[in-house]
């Protein structure tokens, strides 16, 4: 049985609906916005309770993972991610959702093999990439300053 290419195209049209861009812009950025202003919040409050500002800096992203993880244990993460979109990957909340994740989908597996084995399958290639990167930016940065 052969399909024509009009037909095909025709069909996934009809299987996949074009999304609602603005309001998925929007819905990210009221999101990741809210994320920010939280952190903010935390900041102040951390600042305000007598912290340094060393430890306010230490603290902030801290709780920032706890809840992620935490809120990605219990599935709520996701449901807040299929509506606010990108506005979940502020880097700091959706590497912590990126790491918990695929541990508690493979945990059925053993804590070797499933949990810790499949624990950076998602956020293994950012780290290396990223510290690779750093490492390659740094040299070009002693190179010229030099």
């Amino acid at each position: 049985m052969s399909i024509s290419k009009s037909d095909y195209s025709k069909m996934t049209d009809k299987a996949s609906p074009n999304s609602p861009i603005l309001l998925n812009c929007i819905k990210a950025f009221v999101f990741g916005g809210g994320l920010c202003a939280f952190a903010e919040l935390l900041s102040e409050l951390f600042a305000n309770a007598g912290l340094s500002e060393k430890e306010v800096r230490f603290a902030v992203p801290s709780v920032v993972i706890i809840i992620t993880a935490i809120l990605t244990g219990i599935g709520v993460y996701d449901k807040i991610a299929r509506h606010a979109g990108a506005g979940t990957i502020v880097p700091i909340s959706g590497f912590a959702n990126s790491v918990v994740a695929p541990a508690l989908e493979f945990q059925h597996e053993g804590y070797i093999l499933g949990t810790a084995a499949q624990m950076f399958s998602i956020a293994g290639p950012v780290i290396v990439y990223g510290t690779a990167t750093s490492v390659i930016y740094g040299f070009i940065y002693y190179l010229t300053i030099k």
